[in-house]
């Protein structure tokens, strides 16, 4: 009876512990993103603050009073705001097509065709992850200047079309479509270059998405090279326009028209995050998975 009875007082006591586990993980998940969130939240509120409202404030509130929109048309109207966005559309889209033509090519090569010496070429090939991106700049920016390219697009985009890590993401994928596949088309007589676009591009589709979606990410949030390789404000992008408006006299002053602009820099990112969250994390899971 007594054994009974403490096996009856366990089975209770589980369910409301599975009920504790859970409402402790939400909670500190609440907490979390709380915290995260809560600096996107102040930089919208803050743009939609007037300028004598938000210098009134002795203490910043967490609300807008009385609201206005008028930081927006501001932060196009005193700065080139429209001309960085264009820049940074123009150096993302070229960038982003010029990487993914050489990432798939590469990645095909690596994975699919046999020629001597390919293990070792990939070996030292990754091996190039190992190197901090602080000195290849340095190289970048002598070649870049010796071909009198600073200021210019091609300068802006060309050390950006080659991504170690891509390729070794698209060629673990590729190696993942069973060469049965492979050795039936060429016996079709199907080229590799149609194999590739015909088979191995649409099963890879997830991942490539991903890896369209984190360099237009990586392009639109780039900021170190195209400080040192531009100081035309005509090719600025986004980033350093941005900073070029908080070291200038306006920056600093208008703080509401500041977080305008930065909030309409961010909008691109996040509806592009919100729409195509599902295919990142397909893609991402699965470059980890084997067979």
């Amino acid at each position: 009876m007594r054994i009974n009875s403490a096996e009856n007082i366990a089975k209770s006591i589980d369910p409301i512990r599975k009920k504790a586990g859970k409402a402790a993980v939400y909670t500190l998940l609440t907490i979390w993103a709380v915290l995260v969130l809560f600096p996107f939240y102040w930089m919208v509120m803050t743009s939609i603050k007037s300028y004598g409202s938000y210098n009134s404030e002795y203490i910043a509130t967490l609300f807008a009073r009385a609201p206005t929109m008028e930081n927006y048309s501001t932060a196009f109207t005193a700065v080139p705001l429209g001309r960085y966005l264009t820049n940074t559309l123009v150096f993302t889209v070229a960038t982003t097509a010029a990487m993914l033509l050489v990432a798939v090519f590469a990645a095909f090569a690596f994975a699919r065709l046999n020629f001597r010496g390919k293990n070792v070429a990939f070996m030292l090939f990754l091996a190039l992850m190992m190197i901090p991106n602080e000195l290849v700049i340095v190289t970048n920016f002598v070649t870049i200047t010796n071909f009198d390219m600073r200021n210019t697009f091609l300068g802006l985009i060309l050390p950006s079309v080659t991504s170690v890590f891509y390729i070794y993401l698209l060629k673990e994928n590729f190696a993942q479509i069973p060469d049965e596949l492979y050795y039936a088309a060429k016996v079709d007589g199907t080229s590799d270059i149609k194999f590739m676009f015909k088979v191995m591009i649409p099963i890879c589709k997830p991942t490539i998405i991903t890896v369209i979606i984190l360099k237009i990410i990586e392009c639109w949030n780039s900021y170190v090279w195209p400080r040192l390789i531009t100081d035309d404000a005509s090719h600025f992008l986004v980033s350093n326009g941005i900073q070029e408006i908080r070291e200038s006299g306006f920056g600093r002053e208008n703080i509401p028209a500041m977080m305008a602009a930065v909030v309409v820099i961010s909008i691109p990112l996040i509806i592009l995050f919100l729409v195509f969250r599902n295919k990142v994390m397909a893609g991402v899971s699965r470059g980890g998975l084997k067979g």
